[in-house]
C-alpha cells in the first residue's frame, strides 16, 4: 500500500492496518492517531513530525527509518524494532516500548517521560541533548533494559527505574567538556545494574539507589552521591 492510499483510507474511518508493506512510505506530517499499525513493515519510512498518538505499533519494524519530531504520546510500541532509527526530538510520553530495540538509534532530545523500556535494547544508543532540548527519560521504566555502550550524557532520569539494566561502559558523564550538561540521574533506581565501566562524571546521583550494582571500573569523579545508597562496603564519597 502506498502512501496516499494509507491516508486515503484513514479519512475514510478505517483505523485498521495491521501487517501492512510500507518499506520506504512518506508519511512526513501525516495524521495517523488512534490507528493499529501492529507488524507492519515501516523499514527506511519517512514519518517525520508525523502525528501517530495513541496508535499501536506492536512488532512493527521501523529500522533505518525517519520519525524526527514524530509524535507517539501514550503508543503501543512493544516489541517494536527501531535499529538504526532517527527518533530526534520526536515525543514518547506515556508510551509502551517494552522490549523495542533502538540499538544504535538517534535518540537525541527525545521526550521518554514515562515510558515503559522494560528489557528493551539501547545498546550504542545516542541519547544526548539536542541543540535546544535534553533527552527526557524522567520517571521512565529501564528495568532491564540493555543501555551497553549508549551515550546518555546530559539527559534527564530522576526517578528513572533502571533495576537490573546493563550500562557497562555507557557514557554517563560530561567527557572533556565541564560546560556540556550533567546527567540528572536524582532518585534513580540503579540497583543491581551493570555499572561496570560506566563514566559517571559530574553526574547528579542525589538519592540514587545503587544497591548491588556492579561498579567495576566505574568512574564517579565529582559526582554528586548525597545520600545515595551504595552496595555494602563501598564509599565513593572518600577523596
Amino acid at each position: 500500500m502506498d502512501a496516499g492510499e494509507l491516508l486515503a483510507q484513514y479519512r475514510a474511518g478505517e483505523r485498521t492496518f495491521a501487517g501492512l508493506n510500507l518499506l520506504e512510505v512518506d508519511l512526513i506530517q501525516a495524521i495517523l492517531c488512534e490507528a493499529n499499525f501492529s507488524r507492519c513493515d515501516f523499514r527506511q519510512a519517512r514519518l517525520g513530525r508525523a502525528h501517530c498518538a495513541r496508535s499501536t505499533f506492536a512488532q512493527a519494524d521501523f529500522s533505518e527509518a525517519l520519525l524526527w519530531g514524530a509524535d507517539f504520546t501514550q503508543a503501543q510500541c512493544p516489541q517494536a524494532q527501531l535499529r538504526d532509527a532517527d527518533l530526534s526530538g520526536a515525543v514518547f510520553t506515556q508510551a509502551n516500548l517494552a522490549g523495542a530495540n533502538l540499538v544504535k538509534a538517534i535518540l537525541c532530545g527525545v521526550n521518554f517521560q514515562g515510558v515503559d523500556l522494560s528489557r528493551a535494547l539501547l545498546i550504542e544508543a545516542d541519547l544526548r541533548p539536542s541543540s535546544d532540548q535534553a533527552t527526557n527519560l524522567n520517571g521512565a521504566n529501564l528495568s532491564e533494559a540493555n543501555l551497553s555502550y549508549a551515550h546518555l550524557s546530559g539527559a534527564c532520569l530522576t526517578g528513572a527505574n533502571l533495576q537490573g539494566a546493563k550500562l557497562c561502559r555507557a557514557r554517563l558523564g560530561q567527557g572533556f567538556r565541564p560546560d556540556a550538561p550533567k546527567t540528572d540521574l536524582r532518585q534513580a533506581n540503579l540497583q543491581g545494574a551493570d555499572l561496570s565501566y560506566t563514566d559517571f562524571t559530574g553526574a547528579n546521583l542525589q538519592g540514587a539507589n545503587l544497591r548491588g550494582a556492579d561498579l567495576t571500573g566505574a568512574v564517579f569523579t565529582q559526582a554528586d552521591l548525597t545520600e545515595a545508597q551504595l552496595p555494602d562496603g563501598i564509599d565513593l564519597t572518600l577523596p
